[in-house]
């Protein structure tokens, strides 16, 4: 599903109308809250969450979080839902065995760094999840009562922040932005913080930003067709440019999007006539079928906090 442009506009009529619903939305998630009996984990639970539907960059923070733990000796583990595929979990994420269809392409990736379980019934999921685990990092789930989480924290994507600030289906809030931090020990900025919304935080910000990391080998002479079906596809075309690629062309698709053969073939044939490099990103990559992949660059990217030892007492602090 492709976010209504009003989302991201000042508030309007679309919104001023749809804004009482908005309240009923918020109303729900909070009668689910409390009358919710979370499961408490062995294991220290880190949530990474956003407060906004849609991609905000919980996965690049949750790899990155994983990657620190790993370097100081840590064995951690993620929960996911599994969102896109018809698994219902608790399932352990074989990125060998299982494809997009069945677990999403969020679990693919993040198996790919560490195990991985995928669950609709995220407690379950976390319960298996537990037993060989020194950490358990849930990729989402803060609006998900199910699970007692030992800290969580909030991720915005600078760039857009929170668009009209409204709630669900008024604007792209899953709650309201007080109703999130009232739960969160700290919020992870990505990028520049467009919005001006650090002052109104209240919590301590870890500032990171998206880096792109090509290997050395990679020419950068080629020019490029740049497709992505991710929560904002203009951050990856920024990642390339910022990389040194030369975009001739670009396609965005709506989040987690399924290419189909027609969309593929007309994608393949234009980079073919115009002798143009193909690039993606990792999770639009995990979703092409098999016989595309090799026509398809992925361009690798990380998440790099300003302040990775703050970032490292912060989540040992908590």
């Amino acid at each position: 599903m492709k976010a209504p442009a009003f989302w991201y506009q000042s508030a309007g009529p679309k919104a001023a109308l749809l804004s009482p619903l908005g309240q009923l939305y918020r109303a729900g998630g909070k009668i689910r809250r409390a009358f919710a009996n979370p499961y408490k984990a062995p294991a220290p639970v880190i949530c990474v969450g956003n407060v906004v539907a849609g991609g905000a960059g919980k996965t690049p923070t949750a790899l990155a979080f994983a990657h620190i733990l790993q370097q100081q000796g840590g064995k951690p583990v993620f929960v996911t839902r599994g969102y896109g595929g018809m698994e219902y979990g608790p399932l352990h994420v074989d990125p060998e065995r299982h494809n997009v269809r069945d677990v999403g392409d969020e679990a693919l990736i993040l198996a790919c760094a560490a195990p991985c379980w995928i669950g609709r019934n995220r407690a379950d999921a976390v319960r298996v999840a537990a037993s060989n685990a020194t950490h358990i990092i849930m990729d989402d789930g803060l609006q998900n009562p199910t699970v007692a989480s030992t800290t969580s924290l909030l991720v915005i994507d600078g760039g857009v922040g929170l668009g009209n600030g409204q709630i669900i289906p008024a604007g792209p809030l899953r709650e309201s932005l007080a109703d999130a931090l009232s739960r969160v020990a700290a919020v992870v900025m990505i990028g520049e913080d467009k919005q001006g919304l650090t002052p109104r935080l209240n919590k301590p910000v870890l500032h990171a930003r998206i880096m792109p990391r090509l290997p050395e080998d990679f020419s950068r002479e080629k020019l490029c067709f740049g497709f992505a079906g991710i929560g904002r596809p203009e951050k990856f075309f920024a990642s390339c440019r910022e990389a040194g690629l030369t975009l001739v062309e670009t396609r965005a698709f709506p989040d987690h999007h399924l290419f189909s053969e027609a969309e593929l073939k007309e994608m393949v044939a234009r980079a073919d006539r115009d002798e143009l490099r193909l690039i993606t990103t990792a999770k639009d990559w995990v979703r092409l079928p098999d016989h595309y992949r090799a026509q398809v660059t992925v361009l690798p990217v990380e998440l790099v906090f300003e302040d990775a030892t703050q970032v490292s007492r912060f989540l040992h602090a908590n």
